[in-house]
């Protein structure tokens, strides 16, 4: 049987009984790979227009109107913002405290189930393995009973666990590739949102302490 002509289900029962948790490694990781990017697509923005209209209102003495735009604005580095604007009124090290307690809130949330999805891009390839180990285990199974009784090995006794082991090994390496380059892509733009919020807040503590 050609493997791209064969159906899900086929594929599966051809691969043995590891190719289960490499799909259900596969269902969480395009569960949180989605999760993220409609998250990361909610809270963009314009940071650096945000910033000056928040900066514009402060200038303005106008508190409340700032407060107002950050608490419009659905995204991490308005909540950081907030945080500072409302201890506008208070010394450098305070408004820093506030603003870094902010983002203990704010980091994490941005990182959620990042983890997971690092776990299932390396254990994914090792499921193939044990796969591969699996089906190599049925093929010396096989020549041992055919010895056994004294019968010739042919290819065909042989080609059931070497199918077996050589599907387990892909469906490993199909999960683990795109799994792996997601992680990459969202940690890196979690790297970016955190670097936009270091960079605002810093403009703002800046501004307020003047």
């Amino acid at each position: 049987m050609v493997i791209y002509k064969m159906s899900l289900w086929q594929f599966l029962l051809a691969g043995g009984p590891v190719m289960w948790p490499i799909l259900l490694c596969s269902i969480f990781a395009f569960a949180i790979i989605l999760e993220k990017f409609l998250y990361f697509k909610k809270i963009r923005i314009d940071t650096q227009e945000f910033l000056r209209q928040v900066l514009d209102k402060m200038k303005r003495h106008e508190t409340k109107e700032a407060i107002q735009i950050c608490d419009n604005t659905k995204s991490p580095v308005a909540n950081i913002l907030k945080a500072g604007i409302l201890r506008y009124d208070r010394p450098r090290p305070q408004i820093i405290e506030a603003i870094e307690d902010a983002s203990l809130y704010q980091v994490p949330r941005l990182q959620k189930n990042l983890p997971v999805l690092s776990t299932i891009a390396h254990i994914s390839p090792l499921l193939g393995l044990l796969g591969t180990v699996v089906g190599m285990i049925r093929c010396f199974q096989v020549i041992q009973a055919k010895a056994a009784l004294n019968q010739p090995v042919s290819p065909v006794d042989l080609a059931g666990g070497v199918w077996q082991a050589l599907l387990a090994t892909v469906a490993g390496l199909l999960v683990a590739i795109p799994t792996f380059v997601a992680y990459n892509y969202l940690v890196n733009r979690v790297n970016s949102i955190i670097l936009e919020m270091e960079k605002a807040s810093t403009e703002l503590v800046n501004f307020l302490t003047e």
